[in-house]
Protein backbone atom coordinates (compact mmCIF):
# COMPACT_ATOMS: atom_id res chain seq x y z
CA UNK A 1 0.00 0.00 0.00
CA UNK A 2 1.29 3.67 -0.53
CA UNK A 3 2.19 5.64 2.12
CA UNK A 4 1.07 9.08 2.20
CA UNK A 5 4.80 9.92 3.82
CA UNK A 6 7.49 8.35 1.36
CA UNK A 7 11.15 7.36 2.48
CA UNK A 8 13.34 10.67 2.49
CA UNK A 9 15.29 10.74 -0.95
CA UNK A 10 18.22 13.01 -2.05
CA UNK A 11 17.51 15.52 -4.11
CA UNK A 12 14.68 18.59 -4.19
CA UNK A 13 12.57 17.45 -0.64
CA UNK A 14 8.64 17.13 -1.28
CA UNK A 15 6.50 19.85 -1.15
CA UNK A 16 3.73 20.60 1.39
CA UNK A 17 2.26 23.25 -1.06
CA UNK A 18 2.71 21.39 -4.08
CA UNK A 19 0.62 18.48 -2.21
CA UNK A 20 -2.20 20.86 -0.88
CA UNK A 21 -2.68 21.94 -4.97
CA UNK A 22 -2.89 18.64 -6.16
CA UNK A 23 -5.80 17.62 -3.76
CA UNK A 24 -7.62 20.65 -4.13
CA UNK A 25 -7.18 20.09 -7.85
CA UNK A 26 -8.13 16.68 -7.46
CA UNK A 27 -11.53 17.43 -5.78
CA UNK A 28 -11.80 20.30 -8.15
CA UNK A 29 -11.54 17.75 -11.00
CA UNK A 30 -14.31 15.29 -9.12
CA UNK A 31 -16.64 18.29 -9.21
CA UNK A 32 -16.50 19.35 -12.43
CA UNK A 33 -15.53 16.17 -14.23
CA UNK A 34 -16.87 13.32 -12.20
CA UNK A 35 -14.78 10.16 -11.51
CA UNK A 36 -14.94 8.54 -14.88
CA UNK A 37 -13.24 11.93 -16.94
CA UNK A 38 -11.12 12.65 -14.36
CA UNK A 39 -6.98 11.93 -15.26
CA UNK A 40 -3.95 13.19 -13.37
CA UNK A 41 -3.08 14.80 -16.29
CA UNK A 42 -5.65 17.44 -15.68
CA UNK A 43 -5.16 17.40 -11.69
CA UNK A 44 -1.45 17.83 -12.52
CA UNK A 45 -2.74 21.31 -15.16
CA UNK A 46 -4.97 22.94 -12.45
CA UNK A 47 -2.06 22.03 -9.83
CA UNK A 48 -0.10 23.38 -11.70
CA UNK A 49 2.51 20.86 -11.21
CA UNK A 50 4.14 18.48 -13.50
CA UNK A 51 2.38 14.95 -14.28
CA UNK A 52 5.31 13.24 -12.57
CA UNK A 53 5.09 14.99 -9.52
CA UNK A 54 1.83 13.41 -8.97
CA UNK A 55 3.34 9.68 -9.94
CA UNK A 56 5.96 10.14 -7.49
CA UNK A 57 3.28 10.62 -4.87
CA UNK A 58 0.48 8.38 -5.61
CA UNK A 59 0.41 5.39 -7.76
CA UNK A 60 -2.85 5.98 -9.45
CA UNK A 61 -5.85 7.71 -9.33
CA UNK A 62 -7.69 5.81 -7.17
CA UNK A 63 -5.08 6.45 -4.33
CA UNK A 64 -5.10 10.09 -5.37
CA UNK A 65 -8.64 10.52 -4.90
CA UNK A 66 -9.16 8.54 -1.91
CA UNK A 67 -6.38 11.01 -0.18
CA UNK A 68 -8.14 14.24 -1.33
CA UNK A 69 -11.08 13.19 0.03
CA UNK A 70 -9.52 11.96 3.70
CA UNK A 71 -8.02 15.22 3.92
CA UNK A 72 -11.59 16.78 4.05
CA UNK A 73 -12.42 14.21 7.24
CA UNK A 74 -9.57 15.56 8.82
CA UNK A 75 -11.16 18.95 9.28
CA UNK A 76 -13.62 17.09 11.55
CA UNK A 77 -13.26 17.92 15.34
CA UNK A 78 -15.63 16.97 18.69
CA UNK A 79 -16.80 20.14 19.55
CA UNK A 80 -16.75 21.12 23.81
CA UNK A 81 -20.46 21.58 23.53
CA UNK A 82 -21.41 20.68 27.53
CA UNK A 83 -22.45 17.26 27.13
CA UNK A 84 -22.04 14.08 25.74
CA UNK A 85 -25.20 14.10 23.47
CA UNK A 86 -24.56 17.62 22.35
CA UNK A 87 -20.96 16.81 21.43
CA UNK A 88 -22.02 13.89 19.01
CA UNK A 89 -24.74 15.82 17.79
CA UNK A 90 -21.98 18.64 16.64
CA UNK A 91 -19.78 16.44 15.02
CA UNK A 92 -22.42 14.42 13.29
CA UNK A 93 -23.65 17.49 11.90
CA UNK A 94 -19.91 18.06 10.75
CA UNK A 95 -20.01 15.06 9.19
CA UNK A 96 -22.95 15.50 7.35
CA UNK A 97 -22.11 18.89 5.84
CA UNK A 98 -18.70 16.91 4.51
CA UNK A 99 -20.54 14.30 3.01
CA UNK A 100 -23.22 16.82 1.18
CA UNK A 101 -19.99 18.44 -0.42
CA UNK A 102 -19.60 17.15 -4.11
CA UNK A 103 -16.18 16.37 -4.34
CA UNK A 104 -17.00 14.52 -0.81
CA UNK A 105 -20.07 11.99 -2.16
CA UNK A 106 -18.30 11.60 -5.66
CA UNK A 107 -15.06 10.71 -4.37
CA UNK A 108 -16.14 8.48 -1.36
CA UNK A 109 -18.74 6.71 -3.50
CA UNK A 110 -16.45 6.06 -6.50
CA UNK A 111 -13.28 4.97 -4.53
CA UNK A 112 -15.89 2.29 -2.40
CA UNK A 113 -17.15 0.99 -5.71
CA UNK A 114 -13.64 0.20 -6.82
CA UNK A 115 -12.96 -0.71 -3.78
CA UNK A 116 -14.71 -3.66 -4.15
CA UNK A 117 -12.58 -5.41 -6.68
CA UNK A 118 -9.41 -4.08 -5.21
CA UNK A 119 -8.39 -5.10 -1.28
CA UNK A 120 -5.29 -2.45 -1.42
CA UNK A 121 -7.48 0.12 -1.76
CA UNK A 122 -10.20 -0.93 0.48
CA UNK A 123 -6.76 -0.80 2.87
CA UNK A 124 -6.09 2.54 1.85
CA UNK A 125 -9.35 3.62 2.62
CA UNK A 126 -9.47 2.27 5.82
CA UNK A 127 -6.18 3.23 6.95
CA UNK A 128 -6.75 7.00 5.26
CA UNK A 129 -10.18 7.68 6.65
CA UNK A 130 -11.35 5.01 8.52
CA UNK A 131 -8.64 4.56 11.08
CA UNK A 132 -7.59 7.91 10.86
CA UNK A 133 -11.17 9.34 12.41
CA UNK A 134 -11.13 6.72 15.62
CA UNK A 135 -9.65 9.35 17.36
CA UNK A 136 -12.85 11.39 17.61
CA UNK A 137 -14.76 8.52 19.44
CA UNK A 138 -11.69 7.88 22.01
CA UNK A 139 -11.72 11.79 22.72
CA UNK A 140 -15.20 12.41 22.80
CA UNK A 141 -15.26 9.19 25.21
CA UNK A 142 -12.83 10.66 27.36
CA UNK A 143 -14.40 13.99 27.44
CA UNK A 144 -17.84 12.49 28.56
CA UNK A 145 -15.59 10.33 31.20
CA UNK A 146 -14.46 13.27 32.77
CA UNK A 147 -17.88 14.99 32.97
CA UNK A 148 -19.20 11.94 34.77
CA UNK A 149 -21.85 10.95 31.77
CA UNK A 150 -19.72 7.61 31.18
CA UNK A 151 -18.05 5.01 33.33
CA UNK A 152 -14.71 5.03 33.60
CA UNK A 153 -12.79 2.09 31.66
CA UNK A 154 -9.83 0.35 32.69
CA UNK A 155 -9.80 -2.43 29.95
CA UNK A 156 -8.13 -1.01 26.81
CA UNK A 157 -9.18 -3.95 24.69
CA UNK A 158 -12.80 -3.10 25.25
CA UNK A 159 -12.31 0.54 25.23
CA UNK A 160 -10.82 -0.14 21.34
CA UNK A 161 -14.02 -2.71 20.41
CA UNK A 162 -16.20 -0.26 21.85
CA UNK A 163 -14.85 2.49 19.57
CA UNK A 164 -14.56 0.46 16.47
CA UNK A 165 -18.10 0.13 17.04
CA UNK A 166 -19.37 3.08 18.00
CA UNK A 167 -17.05 4.76 15.22
CA UNK A 168 -19.37 2.25 13.05
CA UNK A 169 -23.11 3.26 14.16
CA UNK A 170 -22.09 6.29 13.88
CA UNK A 171 -20.02 6.68 10.29
CA UNK A 172 -22.71 3.71 8.53
CA UNK A 173 -25.70 5.43 9.94
CA UNK A 174 -24.61 9.16 8.51
CA UNK A 175 -23.77 7.62 5.21
CA UNK A 176 -26.57 5.85 4.55
CA UNK A 177 -28.33 8.48 5.17
CA UNK A 178 -26.84 10.76 3.26
CA UNK A 179 -25.47 8.63 0.26
CA UNK A 180 -27.70 6.07 0.03
CA UNK A 181 -31.37 7.29 1.03
CA UNK A 182 -30.10 10.63 -0.48
CA UNK A 183 -32.30 12.33 2.43
CA UNK A 184 -31.11 15.07 4.89
CA UNK A 185 -28.72 14.15 7.92
CA UNK A 186 -30.80 17.67 9.45
CA UNK A 187 -31.07 18.55 13.22
CA UNK A 188 -34.19 16.90 13.80
CA UNK A 189 -32.30 13.85 12.24
CA UNK A 190 -29.15 13.82 14.62
CA UNK A 191 -31.14 14.80 17.52
CA UNK A 192 -32.79 11.12 16.97
CA UNK A 193 -30.58 9.45 16.17
CA UNK A 194 -28.14 10.89 18.81
CA UNK A 195 -30.93 9.83 21.35
CA UNK A 196 -31.25 5.89 19.82
CA UNK A 197 -27.30 5.89 20.05
CA UNK A 198 -26.80 7.34 23.95
CA UNK A 199 -29.76 4.70 24.94
CA UNK A 200 -27.65 1.82 23.33
CA UNK A 201 -24.24 3.40 25.06
CA UNK A 202 -26.03 3.96 28.49
CA UNK A 203 -26.85 -0.07 28.22
CA UNK A 204 -23.74 -0.83 27.07
CA UNK A 205 -22.25 0.18 30.52
CA UNK A 206 -24.68 -1.26 32.70
CA UNK A 207 -23.62 -4.51 31.27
Amino acid sequence: MQSRTPARRTGRPRSAAADAAILAATREALVELGWSRLTLSDVAIRAGVAKTTLYRRWAGKNELVVDAVAELFDELRVPDRGSLAADIEGVVLQFAAILARPEARSGLMAVVAEATRDEALRERIRASIVDRQKHLVLAGRARAQARGELPAETDTGRTARAADLIFDMVAGAVVHRTLVSAEPADEEWVHGFTRVLLSGLAAAGSA
